[in-house]
């Protein structure tokens, strides 16, 4: 596998050198921030973000996320154009070394938490998503404010975008997001780059809003629109495993077997009984998640994708204003040093057999 990290450019806290001092550490996971959705990346972007990796002996080869324009998965306007902004940015990746580009079709919101510093008994902080904090809320007659929510839409842009998604429904995603992937995925396979698509976060519907990569069977039906290794898998244990009905050692073994996932993003949650979870550090008992079957799964297939610790806890007073919530160095770090441990483990076990 290839131990990745994110990283949020220049304005991130966190710099490349210490990255860097993380065990293993391969690649960095970035991309073009202050460029809105439905641009072209400039390519000086691109080439310096590259150059400041290999100053930094860290590999500039995925992007998350090239954002997919909210008319693309509603089928409406300038879609084409669009679509043909979307293609340049993968080439222009791809010029700069990009192997893998990590995507979601998830309306509106890129994912929908309830609080982003619930405090653990150990005194650290994470994103949670209680149900009944969301008791009672409807956008499209409160004026209401969650975290996460993109502060770029009003109030009455939000309302406008639900109540389109509203009448597209699941089936119009499901079409727009068949005609995203033939335009896309073709281009993708001449630049030698894998499209990777997120699974909706949480993987079931919010305020109404259609999801469709959310289970099983929605990622089968996703990766036999088009057949091809370019269209693949970011396997987000978190997003899909914070749900009941996933399995996900079976998932990650399945589709790895395929050959269908181009980057796994591996974190644990702590999914309570109503369904509310918790993010959670990355040892299995920390959560809901089996993460050596998980990492054993990968191994025992023969993975050799893209991996990186996701959201972790804010920990040792790296809070406020030293990083954004879920993405500080400590426990990443501390995550991604457990998983080269499980990798190790499961390696030599498996060469052993």
């Amino acid at each position: 596998m290839k131990l990745s990290f994110r990283w949020y450019g220049e304005s991130d806290p966190i710099s490349l050198a210490y990255i860097s001092q993380i065990p293993g550490m391969r690649s960095i996971v970035s991309a073009v921030y202050d460029v809105k959705p439905g641009e072209v990346w400039p390519e000086e972007s691109l080439a310096k973000m590259k150059q400041q990796c290999e100053d930094n002996g860290l590999i500039f080869d995925v992007v998350e996320s090239i954002p997919v324009h909210e008319d693309i998965k509603l089928g409406r306007n300038n879609v084409e154009e669009l679509l043909d902004v979307y293609c340049e940015n993968i080439r222009r990746c791809a010029k700069y070394g990009v192997k893998c580009v990590t995507y979601n079709f998830m309306p509106v919101f890129d994912w929908t938490r309830t609080q982003l510093d619930k405090v653990a008994a150990d005194g650290s902080t994470s994103l949670v998503m209680y149900w009944d904090q969301m008791k009672g809320l409807d956008p499209l007659k409160d004026d209401i404010h969650l975290p996460g929510w993109d502060s770029s839409y009003t109030q009455d842009e939000v309302r406008e975008l639900i109540a389109a998604y509203g009448e597209l429904g699941e089936e119009g995603l499901w079409a727009n997001l068949e005609r995203f992937l033939k335009k896309v995925i073709p281009v993708a396979e001449e630049c030698g780059v894998v499209m990777a698509i997120h699974p909706d976060d949480p993987p079931y519907p919010i305020f109404g809003l259609p999801r469709i990569i959310t289970n099983e069977a929605h990622l089968d039906r996703f990766l036999k629109l088009y057949d091809s290794p370019a269209n693949s898998l970011c396997l987000c244990t978190g997003s899909l495993g914070c749900a009941k009905f996933n399995d996900i050692p079976a998932m990650v073994r399945k589709y790895s077997a395929m050959g269908r996932i181009g980057f796994m993003h591996i974190r644990n949650v702590k999914i309570m009984e109503d369904g509310s979870f918790e993010e959670r550090a990355h040892l299995t008992s920390c959560g809901s998640l089996d993460m050596y079957e998980i990492v054993r799964a990968l191994v025992e297939t023969g993975f050799d994708g893209y991996v990186r610790p996701d959201h972790g806890r804010m920990i040792w007073d790296e809070i406020g204003s030293n990083a954004k919530p879920g993405y500080g160095l400590y426990d990443r770090a501390l995550g991604a040093t457990y998983l080269n441990g499980l990798f190790e483990a499961c390696e030599k076990a498996n060469k052993a057999r």
